[in-house]
């Protein structure tokens, strides 16, 4: 028998300064069966970071040649494609030119990242944006990840704020280039 998703519902407080973005948001998650807990805080985080209309979860890790996150417009066509985690050059490549923007926010080592996309063929890989979380700050999240959540997360100079029962985690999220 195979294991179905685990559905997590978050309810997030957001105050993105850089953006003017303040919204209170209830998010159902499902994370499949395969999928770590690092990542799927980081797509929730990703998720808060990118807000804006037309974005959606995609099917997630059972559906492969899909984004983590998208952004559609009216017409259903892709605007951006959003991958967490540490995609390799094809899959990059191949987003590049699916989508007018590729973005990617990683919670694994960015050195690592950088050094397995260096020299490789990636189309506008110019313009890819890459974007390191602190590790610390998931692993906090992490270590405190339930079912049903609430937490206020405010955004400042691309320093994240995380407060939850009393507690206030931070981080800050890097800007990476390929090289």
């Amino acid at each position: 028998m195979a294991l179905s998703a685990t559905i997590y519902n978050f309810a997030i407080q957001l105050s993105d300064v850089d953006r003017g973005v303040y919204e209170s948001l209830a998010l159902k998650v499902a994370r499949h069966p395969s999928e770590a807990e690092d990542h799927l805080v980081a797509r929730v985080l990703a998720y808060c970071l990118e807000l804006t209309e037309g974005l959606s979860f995609s099917r997630g890790l059972s559906e492969p040649d899909e984004p983590a996150l998208a952004v559609r417009d009216l017409t259903g066509e892709l605007r951006a494609w959003i991958d967490i985690g540490a995609p390799d050059a094809a899959r990059l490549h191949k987003a590049a030119k699916a989508a007018p923007r590729v973005a990617v926010y990683t919670h694994k080592e960015p050195a690592l990242l950088l050094r397995q996309l260096a020299g490789e063929r990636i189309h506008r890989a110019e313009t890819i944006e890459l974007y390191a979380f602190d590790r610390e700050l998931i692993a906090g999240l992490v270590a405190r990840l339930e079912r049903r959540m609430a937490f206020d997360l405010s955004v400042t100079d691309a320093h994240l704020f995380v407060s939850m029962e009393g507690v206030t985690l931070s981080g800050e999220v890097e800007r990476l280039t390929i090289t």
